[in-house]
């Protein structure tokens, strides 16, 4: 047969006595990202398309286009993208 334990002491319930009412929040919205952000990692993402449209190029395997060229722009790309994350945006008062 399983043993029931009571509790040592009552337990407590920590509810407020009174409802508090909410205040309206006066200070006014501001996204983490500003319209620059936004164009440059755009601006990224269409930079590393290009540069896997220059990696799938013609049928030469070894052009210098797809092994070194269509690699460093992709990079650039993420670069931006990495630096469009980063950027903080202006401060509006």
């Amino acid at each position: 047969m399983a043993q029931q334990f009571k509790p040592a002491q009552p337990v407590k319930t920590s509810s407020p006595a009174k409802p508090q009412a909410k205040q309206a929040d006066t200070r006014p919205a501001y996204f983490i990202f500003d319209r620059s952000n936004y164009r440059l990692f755009i601006i990224s993402i269409a930079v590393v398309a290009f540069g896997f449209i220059l990696m799938s190029g013609t049928t030469d395997i070894y052009s210098t286009t797809k092994i070194v060229l269509a690699p460093l722009v992709v990079l650039a790309g993420f670069a931006l993208g990495f630096f469009a994350i980063f950027k903080k945006p202006e401060k509006v008062d």
